[in-house]
């Protein structure tokens, strides 16, 4: 689950969808009630008492979600990096230097737009658009996460084919958003399974969105990244937190299930115990997982479920977790298929 670019393709909207805005009856299955509006029974205050405040950090469900500490900073850097790449490629040509490797960076920009809009025009004509009719459950997971990140319109959202592999991606193209589940990503949703789940992972996605990771100008000045192995891969870890916190505020019991999916997959979910997930990033030594990590585009999934455990802190990029920590009031206190508080 990554914002696309043309070497990593991981990562619009039109028409404001309408969301009910009642809370339908309990006698309802998961599935159904899962994506709707708050009734309100659930105050930030409630919230704020049952799990405990931490101070309004952005990592609890009441708060409005925060980028990751590290991603702003690693940010200026690669785009500083990035800057110098791009005059000292312009001067090597001006002296007469030419190599595919020249090419290859000063065509960047356009190879990057050309990239964003193949990747928007495949979605156009081989995807399934999410609508009142087709997906209804995800099209209202999409919205309600766009509304609970204050955007104007929800990112147009699509269905392709997944064939066996778990993923989505958000990208853009203009001024357009959209967002990509691969279809088994709603096998997730069933009502035997984890719906909640789905609506934390399309939740992360919209998130990239919110943050302005699906943003040509970001992805084009974060071009150096993908040849930076220590500092740009952290850039993209913490673009992930930043991805993870959008996706607790929408929907925090999917945290543990979407988990589960990313290790296991759709069919065993259920069996993954979390915590013993999330107890190996502590317990887990020597130096390769360290080393998996820091090279990792995404946070090895131990740390990751560490960081959605305990939200007292921002996930941690270079150093694995020195403690294993355990919210007493966390699950117990949110009731499945609860939307985000109102």
């Amino acid at each position: 689950m990554h914002p696309d670019n043309p070497a990593n393709p991981h990562v619009a909207g039109s028409a404001t969808p309408h969301v009910p805005q009642s809370t339908p009856p309990h006698n309802q299955t998961p599935q159904s009630r899962t994506g709707q509006w708050s009734s309100g029974q659930w105050s930030s205050g409630q919230w704020g008492s049952r799990l405990g405040r931490s101070g309004r950090s952005g990592l609890m469900p009441y708060d409005d979600p925060v980028r990751h500490p590290w991603e702003i900073p690693l940010l200026v850097v690669v785009v500083a990096l990035t800057a110098i790449l791009y005059m000292s490629a312009l001067l090597a040509l001006m002296l007469g230097a030419v190599s595919v490797w020249l090419l290859i960076i000063l065509l960047a920009p356009i190879a990057l737009a050309i990239a964003r809009g193949q990747l928007y025009g495949s979605q156009q004509v081989n995807g399934i658009k999410m609508s009142p009719t087709q997906f209804p459950d995800g099209y209202r997971m999409v919205a309600e996460a766009a509304a609970r990140f204050g955007m104007k319109t929800p990112p147009d959202a699509y269905v392709v084919l997944g064939n066996g592999h778990i993923n989505a991606f958000a990208s853009g193209h203009g001024l357009r958003r959209f967002v990509v589940v691969y279809s088994d990503m709603f096998e997730i949703g069933g009502q035997a399974r984890e719906p909640d789940a789905l609506s934390f992972i399309i939740g992360h996605e919209v998130g990239h969105i919110a943050a302005g990771h699906a943003s040509y100008w970001r992805q084009l000045g974060q071009f150096a990244a993908q040849y930076i192995p220590v500092v740009g891969s952290a850039l993209y870890r913490s673009m992930e937190y930043t991805a993870d916190n959008h996706g607790y505020c929408v929907r925090p019991q999917g945290a543990r299930g979407a988990m589960g999916v990313l290790g296991a997959g759709k069919y065993l979910v259920t069996v993954v115990g979390f915590d013993e997930l999330a107890d190996r990033a502590t317990t887990e030594r020597g130096f390769f997982p360290w080393f998996v990590n820091l090279l990792s585009s995404h946070p090895v999934l131990t740390w990751r479920a560490a960081a959605l455990r305990n939200r007292t802190r921002h996930g941690s990029l270079f150093l694995k977790p020195s403690r294993i920590y355990r919210d007493p009031h966390y699950p117990a206190q949110i009731p499945a298929g609860r939307p985000w508080p109102g």
